[in-house]
């Protein structure tokens, strides 16, 4: 029952802030819509990971008699080695050439699937597959310890090293994770290509999202750690422990974007509902360490003062859906 209530509630909701936005149009307010400041976490690089190969071991039989190849006089690996197989130039014997034979070849397709393998992951070397992932909630306003644990998380994040973005991206999903109750917009997607093309698009996605904001109020990238009472004028923090947390502003509504750049296939569902999202944010913050290239959080409103009303959300984020 409730849960049929809330929805008919939100669809509601929906209903009369579209109703308004059309009635803003019409009076020609429209263009005069702006975000809120917001804050924002993020570090990294597009970088080509790097793997590497361990060679494997020769074993000769005892006596050393092999010259260090793989079985057989003079040191080599080609088809001389294969001849005592079937019996051309003596060798070992028979059951033990064939052994041997074997072994090598388990060892040759066992390297092929592995090289497939890899670059089904996005693992090839020069050219890997990059995931770029984007994951926005839009919450309701009374969600305010949320704001006060992202800008807790901005002040003490390291956003400097790969181990700290990850930890930032568990950190930030987790505590969007708490809040449920909260959630009343969504909306993902992902974009895969490969190493050389992936950056442009993050920062295009990044820039189209900084720009919402008439100011970033307070900003943790690549450990420089920045903060403003008003949007706009950003002042260097001399320690990491200067800011203090900021007071709850009014608003009507909070909006949380993640931006994940990741090696490999990285699969988000289209979140059509409160279950699609949960999944979503369960499988971003699993992005591991040694899979993160880039990492930015942005929310908005962060600073005092500062207001996103329902026109606001529908001018600036017009891709979320009703959840």
């Amino acid at each position: 029952m409730q849960k049929i209530l809330r929805s008919f509630v939100k669809s509601w909701v929906k209903s009369l802030v579209a109703i308004a936005l059309v009635v803003a149009v019409a009076f020609g307010h429209a263009d005069g819509a702006l975000a809120a400041g917001g804050g924002r976490i993020g570090g990294g690089s597009f970088r080509a990971p790097s793997r590497t190969y361990t060679a494997p071991r020769s074993y000769a039989p005892p006596g050393g008699g092999y010259g260090g190849g793989y079985g057989y006089p003079g040191g080599g690996f080609g088809f001389p080695f294969l001849f005592p197989v079937f019996g051309i130039g003596g060798g070992f014997g028979g059951l033990f050439s064939i052994l041997i034979f074997l072994a090598v070849a388990n060892f040759l397709v066992q390297s092929f699937r592995r090289a497939r393998s890899d670059d089904s992951l996005g693992y090839s070397a020069e050219n890997p597959t990059i995931s770029v992932a984007k994951l926005q909630v839009g919450l309701l306003a009374e969600a305010r310890e949320l704001q006060a644990d992202l800008n807790q998380i901005a002040q003490k994040a390291d956003t400097s090293s790969t181990t700290g973005l990850a930890n930032v991206l568990q950190e930030t999903t987790l505590a969007l994770l708490r809040h449920p109750e909260y959630w009343i917009y969504a909306g993902s997607s992902v974009q895969q290509s490969r190493l050389e093309a992936a950056e442009s698009q993050f920062n295009r996605l990044l820039l189209a999202e900084r720009s919402k904001f008439t100011g970033e109020t307070l900003s943790n990238v690549n450990s420089q750690l920045r903060q403003s009472s008003k949007a706009g004028d950003l002042v260097v923090a001399e320690k990491a422990g200067v800011l203090a947390n900021q007071p709850e502003g009014p608003g009507e509504y909070i909006v949380v974007t993640l931006l994940v750049g990741s090696q490999g296939n990285v699969q988000l569902p289209k979140v059509n509902s409160s279950n699609d999202l949960r999944q979503a944010l369960q499988q971003l913050g699993s992005v591991s360490s040694d899979r993160l290239l880039a990492l930015e959080v942005l929310w908005t409103p962060q600073a005092e003062g500062d207001v996103l009303t329902s026109e606001d959300v529908l001018v600036q984020y017009p891709d979320l859906k009703l959840v």
